[in-house]
């Protein structure tokens, strides 16, 4: 498996790493990735690549289907950097950081409206969540006030990990009815705000995040929409 830097290093925002493979669809495979691949309705990451004077732009990051390997998929057509190659991959910083800020939000969301997630999507402007909910919630100002009081606690963001037989006990850690956690890796992430012994929020997430809730910035509570007799899609927003 290709090294997930981007779990350890979530603030790094560029590294040096091998070349370990090419996919058969141009794509790079690093041995080290700083990149972060599409997933949990998070987009991969963007950014470069460099070495001996060259330099290849990445337009997005994907999981390899056949191998499960991080790819880098280069932006247009270009000769890729050799197998065995050193190179800089360096990240497209302004974007990657709106994602983090815009996911730890959505994780806010899920406790402010504390209903079933069916879904949830993210970019760097805004992100949504379904929720498994008959009627839309009617008290918006407060919900958008819940939303940027947690923001102005500053609350520490951190992760955590459990065994897949703990996430059994605990079931009602798992907050998405359509995504479940991802198994036979080993021990599960969790992602907490709030301190361990009363936390704000505690998911299994795989997502990156800010190291504090007051990172985020303000958020505007969006449109909130109807999706099916039971679902309701409810939008946040970067900037207040």
């Amino acid at each position: 498996m290709t090294g997930e830097l981007y779990r350890t290093e979530t603030y790094l925002r560029d590294a040096p790493a091998r070349v370990a493979a090419h996919t058969p669809e141009g794509g790079v495979i690093l041995d080290n990735s700083l990149f972060y691949p599409t997933g949990g309705g998070q987009p991969g990451d963007s950014g470069w690549l460099t070495w001996d004077k060259q330099e290849l732009t990445i337009a997005t990051t994907v999981r390899d289907r056949d191998s499960g390997r991080i790819a880098l998929v280069p932006a247009e057509p270009r000769p890729l950097p050799p197998v065995g190659a050193f190179v800089k991959q360096e990240l497209d910083w302004d974007r990657r950081h709106k994602h983090m800020r815009v996911h730890t939000a959505l994780h806010l969301l899920s406790v402010v409206i504390p209903h079933p997630v069916t879904g949830g999507q993210i970019s760097a402007t805004h992100g949504r969540l379904d929720f498994n909910m008959p009627d839309a919630p009617q008290d918006r100002e407060e919900l958008e006030e819940a939303l940027n009081h947690f923001v102005s606690l500053d609350a520490r963001v951190s992760e955590d990990w459990i065994t897949e037989a703990e996430l059994d006990a605990t079931p009602e850690l798992v907050k998405t009815m359509s995504v479940a956690p991802p198994r036979g890796r080993g021990d599960i992430r969790l992602i907490r705000i709030g301190e361990a012994q009363d936390p704000i929020d505690l998911q299994p997430c795989g997502g990156t995040h800010v190291a504090r809730t007051g990172e985020i910035g303000g958020l505007r509570l969006g449109k909130i929409e109807k999706k099916g007799r039971l679902n309701r899609r409810v939008y946040v927003h970067l900037g207040g």
